[in-house]
């Protein structure tokens, strides 16, 4: 498939990355292109050996990777690279498909997808959605491509906003725990080499009990929290600073603010 990405920021380069490493995508059939940052493009050419975008090629897929801000600008040229039989896949948060279709002035085949950048290594978690012009093929090849940079499910659309609330932005939330909690082990006395490193291994040993284990996480966490423990005061002081509503408010924001971003999009359009 001869494959276009549109945008050559983080998430082109981490789908790219996973895909091609899984093999899903080929380097001889990948292009890719970047409106205004001619030195990221080019180092994304160098580090994956794949080749700079040309408008007259007929292209089998478009990505569109682009800032969703950027998307009504760049409508004009993207539907240089289209074609009746093009599959077009964005990535962009709060964007609907049938938004997509009229800006382009494209009957065709659109997926919707929110992966996040742990893509790049084949540990992504992913919503997709189909508009009603894709064939079977697409839906396969779309599927394969988002599974072979980790886990993918088929959604809705209207999902997806809460999808790029929860795990299209969910690695940063967990970025952000990580840096909390070895600030506060620093500050408590710990080096901070020592402190990252506990941290980082405490939360992938986390992760892989979560996958390998078969328990909840309500129950691995039951297990670890012995009654009048360690565990068991901390985990009080993080319900007396209301922690869970913190956490709910902090899904329910980014949800708010992918469709917001869909709605201004489209009245700006």
């Amino acid at each position: 498939m001869k494959t276009l990405f549109i945008g050559a920021g983080s998430m082109a380069h981490a789908l790219m990355k996973g895909a091609l490493k899984a093999g899903v995508l080929m380097n001889e059939k990948v292009y890719v292109t970047n409106r205004t940052n001619r030195e990221r493009l080019d180092e994304i050419v160098a580090e994956f050996g794949v080749r700079h975008g040309e408008r007259d090629l007929p292209y089998d897929v478009v990505i569109l990777a682009m800032k969703p801000k950027d998307f009504h600008e760049a409508a004009d040229s993207i539907r240089t690279y289209l074609s009746k039989n093009t599959l077009v896949i964005s990535v962009l948060a709060g964007i609907t498909t049938e938004h997509i279709s009229d800006r382009l002035s494209f009957q065709g085949a659109i997926a919707r997808a929110m992966p996040n950048t742990s893509a790049a290594l084949g540990k992504s978690a992913t919503g997709v959605s189909f508009n009603p012009y894709m064939s079977h093929s697409q839906r396969e090849w779309t599927s394969l491509l988002f599974q072979s940079v980790g886990t993918a499910v088929i959604v809705e659309e209207e999902q997806l906003d809460l999808i790029t609330a929860l795990s299209g932005s969910g690695p940063a939330y967990i970025y952000y725990v990580a840096e909390l909690l070895k600030d506060a082990a620093v500050e408590l006395g710990l080096e901070e080499e020592l402190a990252e490193s506990l941290v980082t291994q405490t939360i992938s040993g986390a992760s892989a009990m979560l996958e390998q284990s078969g328990l909840e996480a309500r129950e691995l966490r039951k297990n670890v929290t012995s009654p009048g423990g360690t565990t068991e005061a901390g985990i009080s002081t993080l319900e007396g600073y209301r922690v869970r509503e913190a956490f709910f408010t902090c899904i329910s924001s980014a949800k708010s603010r992918s469709e917001y971003l869909g709605k201004e999009l489209k009245r700006h359009s």
